[in-house]
């Protein structure tokens, strides 16, 4: 789940007012900047996006390009704006289209770069409605909570990212993150609210209950008992009797109504009238609908964090203490207990409660009959081992290349870049390939094999070019270059640098067209090798199973094509609310199967403090964008399947890996399925197949 966030170009509108010192206030809120005066303030940047004609009712209509980032950014004056005074920032917005549009607010101290120094809070404005997007402020010395990238509600869900000094703002900006199509927003106000009080924004201790939900608030569906439990498994298995898995499947999840194709035994894919699709072991149309981690790993810290909880067993304790298990090496959001310490997971506990002692196989058993009923037909990426051991359904292995030499300037959000030149990375992936093959490559079951995920691509070329001279993918890249100009004085000449040596290249300021394609050829290379010895590994291991790729959060298109040449299918992680049409089709075709490793959507609405990666208004409309999102899978012509991430809603107090909490689950830290979603996942299920093949009544039933 990348965060990468870059700044373009500007064009800047001048005016002669300035903010804050001369802001209307109302009540404990200060007026910023208010879109309907004349003339708007100069410290207003438009980078990718246009400033056009006012509207009376909602403001400065903005009209966004489809760039990666485009902003409208508010540049302080030297020295910053002190804000100290007050606990957040607003902007209001309408939305003048038929579609939601999602936004996000920034807020930076000097040194920003999207990741550190800054705070950002992501948002969605729904179609035709207005929508005040508001963001308390993270300040040092302010609440002690940790480790949680949405906070407990106060006057606004608070920004992703460490405490800011909130005396020495340098920047905020609007921004829509990596638009698929060009938006246009109204922009009516933009805000300060809220007092600066320490005791403002505090949230009373102990905020988590018994059960692992949060305290101080009531919702459809929460557990007030353990009596609950047993009343909701019996409901749920009622519920089942009538309709258990979705008619014209076969054993595999197969489409038994449609046509048949030669059956090999093994899940293998194949294009049919312009469309890919997987085919079962017995020939039968397959697309994949799966769920991530389907397991208990659900684990948060309780280091440091007694007074959170309502109740936390003893150690001893003879039905719970056996869950504390220990996080070590956090990657984010733990440094208050330098990324290690007891952990503690809420879910295992409400299962021991709900099953009894002996709880692993009857909640197994529920969970594949779940799965089975809601329409799913693959246990996806990261599930439990004895989920993959004894699953009835299909499933997905993964593996990770670890052990091996890296580019240390080629950075992403999960680390650095492989260098697939080092003798490193082609000794580490055949036991790490065999070790996983070693497990399922008898089973038909398994699909195939993801190796690797969400890799620092967007990494690759610049990190090679300021690479260490011994850097053996910085040594390919001089033999290439070498191979295509022969002497530096040539490369100059087409590149239009003046590098004095080989030994002397770097990034060049500016990047012509060729080299753009000098570069984009060699990033193939690189990916080439990459994709190349893990697939030879795959088929010497397990040579009737797919290799399924390697997850792509970015995903340059040199990339993109060398994994299409050398996969079976080509695997995205696409945090979208709709695929769109027009991508890798017609003359962009990749010409394999694609296939969505992860996406999700999530809201506020039932005691959790952070949406996810796209956001929606309620459960309601979060089964909604299920539906819309699933339909435009499968009217792609090119994938074969979407895997939702993931089973079950991250802890309320976040994952001890990384502090996400997100609502992304289809069953609660309870064992509750989320009825909307599950209801909605069953009837795009169900007419997925014959929308699929063609028939246009699967859209009406």
């Amino acid at each position: 789940m990348n965060i990468a966030r870059s700044l373009l170009l500007s064009l800047t509108l001048f005016a002669a007012v300035a903010i804050y010192g001369g802001a209307e206030t109302i009540g404990q809120d200060k007026v910023l900047v208010d879109f309907n005066t004349e003339p708007l303030p100069e410290f207003i940047q438009f980078h990718n996006t246009q400033a056009l004609e006012k509207s009376v009712d909602h403001g400065l209509v903005i009209r966004f390009h489809k760039t990666p980032w485009p902003n409208v950014y508010f540049k302080a004056p030297e020295g910053g704006w002190d804000w100290s005074a007050h606990g957040g920032i607003g902007i209001i917005l309408y939305n003048p289209g038929e579609t939601a549009v999602d936004v996000a607010l920034r807020l930076d101290n000097a040194g920003a770069d999207g990741t550190h120094f800054c705070n950002t809070l992501s948002g969605s404005v729904p179609p035709s409605q207005e929508l005040d997007f508001r963001m308390a402020f993270k300040r040092k010395g302010g609440d002690t909570l940790w480790g949680m990238r949405g906070l407990p509600p106060t006057d606004a869900p608070a920004g992703q990212g460490d405490p800011l000094d909130l005396s020495a703002i340098t920047a905020f900006q609007l921004f829509l993150p990596r638009p698929e199509q060009e938006q246009v927003l109204q922009v009516k106000e933009a805000y300060l609210f809220g007092s600066g009080k320490p005791d403002a924004t505090r949230t009373p201790l102990p905020f988590v209950d018994r059960f692992g939900q949060y305290k101080h608030a009531t919702w459809p569906g929460k557990l007030e008992s353990e009596q609950d439990f047993e009343t909701r498994l019996r409901d749920e298995k009622e519920a089942r009797k009538p309709e258990p898995e979705l008619p014209e499947r076969d054993r595999f999840g197969g489409w038994a109504a449609g046509p048949r194709l030669d059956a090999t035994g093994w899940f293998r894919t194949e294009e049919v009238n312009g469309k890919w699709w997987l085919v079962t072991p017995d020939g039968t149309l397959f697309l994949s609908f799966g769920l991530n981690c389907v397991g208990t790993g659900e684990y948060t810290f309780v280091e440091q964090r007694d007074a959170w909880f309502d109740w936390l067993p003893a150690r001893d304790d003879p039905l719970f203490g056996g869950i504390f298990s220990q996080g070590r090496n956090a990657h984010s959001m733990a440094d208050v207990i330098g990324g290690a310490g007891a952990t503690f997971s809420f879910y295992t506990a409400n299962l021991v409660r709900k099953y009894g002692a002996s709880w692993r196989d009857p909640w197994r058993e529920n969970s594949y009959q779940r799965l089975r009923h809601w329409g799913f037909n693959t246990l996806g990426n990261w599930s439990q081992a004895d989920m993959m051991d004894n699953s009835p359904l299909p499933f997905t292995a993964c593996a990770h290349i670890g052990n091996v030499k890296r580019v240390e300037t080629a950075h992403g959000y999960w680390g650095k870049i492989i260098d697939v030149y080092d003798d490193s990375f082609a000794q580490n992936v055949d036991p790490a390939i065999a070790y996983v093959a070693g497990k399922y490559a008898a089973n038909p079951l398994c699909i195939g094999y993801f190796v690797d995920n969400e890799l620092a691509w967007e990494g690759v070329v610049n990190g090679v070019l300021t690479s260490a001279p011994d850097q053996l993918a910085r040594k390919a890249l001089i033999q290439f270059l070498t191979e295509q100009y022969g002497t530096i004085d040539a490369l100059n000449l087409a590149w239009e640098t003046d590098f004095d040596s080989w030994e002397s290249l770097c990034r060049p300021k500016r990047r012509n067209e060729a080299a753009k394609k000098d570069l984009d050829a060699y990033l193939q290379r690189f990916a080439l090798r990459y994709f190349s010895v893990i697939r030879d590994a795959i088929r010497r291991h397990a040579p009737k199973q797919l290799y399924l790729g390697c997850r792509f959060s970015m995903a340059p298109e040199p990339v993109v094509r060398a994994c299409a040449e050398i996969a079976d299918v080509v695997s995205f992680n696409l945090y979208y609310r709709v695929l769109p049409v027009d991508k890798w089709t017609g003359d962009q075709a990749l010409g394999k199967p694609m296939l969505i490793g992860e996406f999700h959507f999530g809201a506020l609405d039932r005691g959790m403090f952070h949406t996810g990666l796209v956001s929606t208004e309620n459960q309601a409309a979060r089964a909604a964008q299920y539906v819309t999102y699933v339909q435009s899978v499968v009217e792609h012509p090119a994938f074969v399947g979407c895997h939702w991430f993931q089973y079950v809603d991250e802890p309320v107090t976040g994952r001890w890996y990384d502090g996400e909490n997100y609502n992304i689950g289809f069953v609660d830290v309870t064992d509750t399925p989320y009825p909307e979603l599950t209801g909605a996942a069953r009837d795009i299920h169900r007419r997925a197949y014959a929308l699929r093949y063609g028939a246009s009544q699967a859209l009406d039933q």
